[in-house]
Order: structure tokens, then sequence, then C-alpha cells
């Protein structure tokens, strides 16, 4: 079904014009169409090699909307900052007995945070939580002597982005059921960190291509041109 559903899609508009992102946005809340509230993804092509160093973009941001998803995380930390983390409303807390229970398969939280003291700990779980984009980094705050305030924040819409080695960037900026105003307002949120990072090294177009997807949903291109 889902599949007819997507050829269905597909047909109802022209895949290869460039929308406005108001335009793009209602279009893709139209061809949402799965029994479930889809997320919504906003895709960039930057003009980057993110096999240098410098260019490899990586960071988190807030999204001023939410994200519409509730987000499960896990902290490593011991004594008063696994309290703080606790009450902060982390979902998962531990040391030495958290990294034995992922080490054992268990992966069901969405970030993982952990104070500087424990990354060698956390070091050792790098097969297990480095493929899924897990393992905590001082860039995007997930290593941080203030757990509670990046459990907050990881709750309350902030997201990590990262180019992938195609330069490609994906972002989730909310739901099908948000209004058009405020998926407006997350993709404008990503849009502009994306830009405030620009690597000085970064030549030509930066902002090469820009798509909107729902989960289940064709893609559709966003005039990149207004970025």
């Amino acid at each position: 079904m889902a599949g007819k559903r997507y050829e269905d899609a597909v047909k109802r508009y022209d895949r290869e014009h460039l929308h406005s992102a108001d335009e793009a946005i209602e279009l893709v809340k139209s061809l949402a169409t799965a029994k479930f509230d889809e997320s919504i993804e906003l895709i960039l092509r930057l003009g980057i090699d993110p096999r240098k160093t410098e260019e490899a973009l990586r960071g988190t941001v807030a999204l001023p909307s939410g994200t519409g998803r509730v987000v499960r995380i896990a902290v490593f930390a011991q004594g008063e900052a696994a309290i703080a983390a606790r009450e902060a409303g982390a979902d998962l807390v531990g040391a030495d007995d958290l990294a034995e229970q992922i080490e054992g398969g268990m992966l069901d939280f969405d970030v993982a945070i952990a104070t500087p003291d424990m990354m060698p700990t956390v070091g050792k779980l790098g097969r297990a939580l480095g493929p899924r984009g897990l393992m905590p980094n001082p860039k995007t705050g997930t290593v941080t002597m203030d757990v509670a305030k990046a459990v907050n924040e990881f709750k309350g819409g902030r997201v990590e982005y990262r180019a992938d080695r195609f330069a490609n960037v994906a972002v989730p900026i909310g739901k099908v059921s948000f209004s058009s105003e405020d998926l407006a307002t997350n993709l404008n949120a990503v849009i502009d960190e994306i830009i405030r990072v620009k690597p000085a090294t970064a030549k030509g177009r930066y902002i090469k291509k820009v798509g909107l997807a729902s989960t289940m949903g064709p893609g559709v291109k966003v005039d990149h041109s207004a970025f």
C-alpha cells in the first residue's frame, strides 16, 4: 500500500519544479498520506569537501517550534551530575553499568550525553555508538559538565546536524501536523545555522540544493537561490 501511495503522490506534482520554501512546506504536507504523523526532513547539498577537517560540518541547532517527537536521552555521569541528569528528565543514567547495557545491545535512546570524566568509558563503545551517530561529542554539546542543561535542550527541540561524505545534511524540522508557520520557522533556523557555520575555505556556491520530504513521501525541490 505504501508503494502505491508514494506513486500516487509523485503523480500529483512536478518533481523538477523549484518551489519557494513556503510552497514546498504546503506541498510536502499535502503529499503525506501515511496513517501516522510523519516527520518532515530538510535536506541540503552543500559546496564543501567533508574530507577536509575544516569543512567537516557538525553541530546542533535549536528548533524554535520543537521537534514534535519524544526524545529519549542516555546520560553517562556519576555522583551529582547523575542526580542532575535524572532530575532534568534523562531516560537512562549510569556509568559502567550503562556501558555494559549498551555493549549488550541496548540502544533504546536517541541522544547520548556524557560528562568529560566518563569519556574513557564511553570511548570503548565506539563500535556500538559511532555507526548510529550517537557518540557524545563536544562540538554538539553532548560532552559537558552541565548535563541538566543539555538534557533540557535536547528534550526541548535541539537537534544535531552533520554533513555526510557526499556533503549532504539532513535535519528533521518537525511533523506533518505542525502548522506551516512553525515548520517555516524551524526551516529558517536550520538554514541560518548552516550559513553561520560556513567554512571560510568553502569555494563557489555554498548551498547547492535544498529539498523537503516527509517520512513516507517523495522529495520536493526548494528554490535554493533564496538562500
